[in-house]
């Protein structure tokens, strides 16, 4: 790492567990427009901002850590757990490049009680993402 480089290491970040890391690196990697900050055997991250990771985790390898303690993650794929809130230009256009990444529209962009003009979907996993302006 040079002088230039910021170390992401310490950032707080968000992990989403994940059936197939791939797939789920591969969706995020068209909807985020950009290349993961770390892409291995069990862990892809992402820069957010530059202060926050998104963070994809197989399900099986998060497993290990959870079980028998918790239900096991994907026991729960397709039940919205969490929602990924992302502030973009267009929300529409936004919401067009998920679904053609594999993403399930759930809701066309439109002004929302809170002053946001927000379209929904769900990634491949089930987790909610929200495109905001």
């Amino acid at each position: 790492m040079n002088s230039h480089t910021p170390d992401t290491r310490k950032l707080p970040m968000l992990i989403l567990y994940v059936s197939d890391q791939e797939r789920s690196a591969s969706f995020y990697r068209n909807i985020l427009g950009s290349e993961p900050v770390l892409h291995v055997p069990g862990m892809t991250e992402f820069l957010l901002t530059s202060s926050c990771k998104l963070g994809l985790m197989p399900e099986r390898g998060i497993a290990r850590i959870l079980c028998p303690v918790t239900q096991h993650p994907a026991e729960g794929n397709g039940i919205p757990r969490c929602e990924l809130y992302l502030m973009v230009d267009d929300p529409e256009k936004s919401l067009q490049t998920a679904i053609l990444a594999g993403a399930s529209e759930i809701s066309k962009a439109m002004p929302r009680d809170w002053g946001d003009t927000v379209a929904y979907c769900q990634d491949p996993d089930g987790h909610i993402i929200a495109f905001a302006r």
